[in-house]
């Protein structure tokens, strides 16, 4: 069986069981000095002004960062040091991509976590020079371990955003091109639809036919429109948006079936800023699909709440949840298991999301179910 990369780094810095048992006596000695550690580290990034500008939450997003970096180191020098402890540490690494910080800064930073720590390990064992050696160089290991962490996720960000640049820059030329050369003709036949429809007379029939093949030029031009805005790159307003006047008006945008229920759950106070109108769009592509996916009957829920310097936005169904064959690609261009769907509605979302600086993820709801999550930096 192949080496995972987990085991592999592991092999490469020479990481074994001593390794841990020397860092979780450590963890225990120290743990009470890690939040002022953490104040240490994120005081070092915000004395350089390239790292302070992407902290564009402030001191909310740094105190929020700090805990993270609490616990991090918790769990850094206590294990288990397993699959599920690289994917954990992944995504704390994903944080700092989110929020785009430069990763010179990490790396230099990281510096002062064992500077602080290996001064602790001098004034722990001061007469024992040998535990003090062993305890320093498993600990060189692990921060290793962890800056293999961080380039692994800043790599992971770069081949994203470098594939998604070049699909849509391909995906744009041959959107604008088809684009043009569409609506010409669905003009035509909009045009000769207004002088049918006046010489129709009584015949139910034709009228039915009539409204079907509006209904169709509506949905082409519905999709041309969607597909324009999706490599579109118009400047971004950015105003203050308040959260709940936003759920609000995306709630009652979206037609429901009778049987199907909405709550929405969003305290006051709440604020993001970007485009209002792209933003709502992006819930009411969400809301859309969750009213698709529950059918006739269910539940819908669409809530706010403040995390750290950002805004959540859930919108959750328990409905049958998303086919495991297309969630790596949910959020792509012209992918979809609707019979009548287009594919746009979930590439759009992203494509607001990031806009906005925020990002959009789905995963599955406890119980049974879908979870859309789209974070946006709070006003």
């Amino acid at each position: 069986m192949a080496e995972s990369l987990l085991e592999e780094l592991k092999r490469y810095v020479g990481f074994g069981p001593d390794d841990g048992t020397a860092l979780r006596e450590l963890r225990d000695r120290v743990a009470p000095d890690f939040p002022a550690i953490a104040v240490a580290f994120y005081d070092r990034i915000l004395a350089h002004e390239g790292a302070r500008r992407a902290l564009v939450g402030g001191e909310s997003q740094v105190g929020h960062l700090r805990t993270t970096l609490v616990r991090w180191m918790e769990e850094a020098m206590g294990g288990p040091w397993d699959e599920s402890w690289w994917e954990a540490h992944c995504r704390i690494g994903r944080v700092h991509v989110r929020i785009d910080l430069p990763q010179h800064y990490m790396f230099g930073a990281m510096n002062v976590v064992r500077e602080e720590l290996s001064l602790r390990i001098d004034r722990l064992w001061p007469g024992d020079p040998a535990r003090q050696e062993r305890t320093r160089a498993a600990l060189g290991k692990v921060l290793d371990l962890e800056l293999a962490i961080m380039l692994h996720t800043y790599r992971e960000d770069l081949v994203s955003r470098a594939t998604r640049s070049e699909r849509l820059a391909t995906f744009g030329q041959l959107v604008g091109s088809i684009g043009h050369e569409l609506r010409n003709p669905l003009g035509v036949i909009e045009s000769s639809l207004f002088l049918l429809r006046g010489r129709t007379g009584d015949d139910d029939r034709v009228k039915k036919h009539l409204d079907r093949i509006g209904e169709q030029v509506r949905l082409s031009n519905q999709i041309i429109t969607g597909l324009l805005d999706m490599v579109r790159d118009r400047p971004l307003p950015r105003e203050t948006v308040e959260v709940t006047a936003l759920l609000g008006r995306a709630g009652d945008a979206v037609a429901r079936p009778p049987g199907v229920s909405l709550a929405v759950d969003a305290p006051g106070g709440l604020a993001v800023r970007g485009d209002a109108v792209q933003l709502g769009q992006a819930l009411v592509n969400l809301l859309t699909n969750a009213v698709q996916a529950v059918g006739a009957g269910g539940a819908i829920r669409l809530a706010a709440r403040a995390d750290g310097s950002e805004v959540a936005l859930d919108v959750e169904d328990d409905g049958p949840g998303v086919d495991e064959a297309v969630r790596g690609r949910m959020f792509e261009p012209l992918i979809t298991t609707k019979e009548h769907g287009n594919g746009l509605g979930l590439a759009l979302v992203k494509r607001v999301a990031e806009r906005h600086g925020g990002s959009v993820a789905h995963e599955p709801r406890p119980g049974g179910g879908t979870r859309f999550t789209l974070r946006l930096p709070a006003a």
